[in-house]
């Protein structure tokens, strides 16, 4: 029974983690972002992020974190698992903001600017995404 109890503990401790990150992933968004918003900018964020993972002008670093990203959103465990509505695509959403934000500031405005493949509509959004203010 004693490692029933353990095994039971350490589950509960792995969703109480898995609970804080989320909430603080949650937490971390840009205010003005709604995940309907995030699901138009898709097919161009994932081109976006392709072509400056391939940039070789741009620090190592800030490309292995674009390939780390990309594995993610192709992992088939998440966070939150896709099949829950809304959540599921949520926690993807947020992890995406939160390293486009990250990659953006360390690349620049030029480089995004030069990668953005999208409408200029979008490049607005990806601006205020990552924390860049409007042109």
């Amino acid at each position: 029974m004693d490692w029933w109890g353990g095994l039971v503990a350490v589950a509960g401790g792995l969703l109480l983690l898995w609970g804080v990150l989320l909430l603080l992933l949650w937490r971390a968004r840009p205010p003005d972002l709604t995940v309907r918003e995030a699901l138009r900018l898709l097919p161009d964020l994932v081109r976006l992020v392709r072509r400056l993972a391939a940039d070789r002008a741009l620090p190592r670093g800030v490309r292995a974190r674009l390939w780390l990203l990309l594995g993610y959103l192709l992992l088939p465990v998440d966070l939150v698992p896709d099949i829950v509505p809304v959540l599921g695509y949520a926690d993807d959403v947020v992890v995406v903001a939160l390293a486009l934000r990250s990659v953006v500031r360390a690349a620049g405005a030029p480089a995004l600017q030069r990668a953005w493949p999208g409408r200029p509509a979008g490049l607005a959004v990806v601006r205020r995404l990552a924390g860049l203010g409007e042109t």
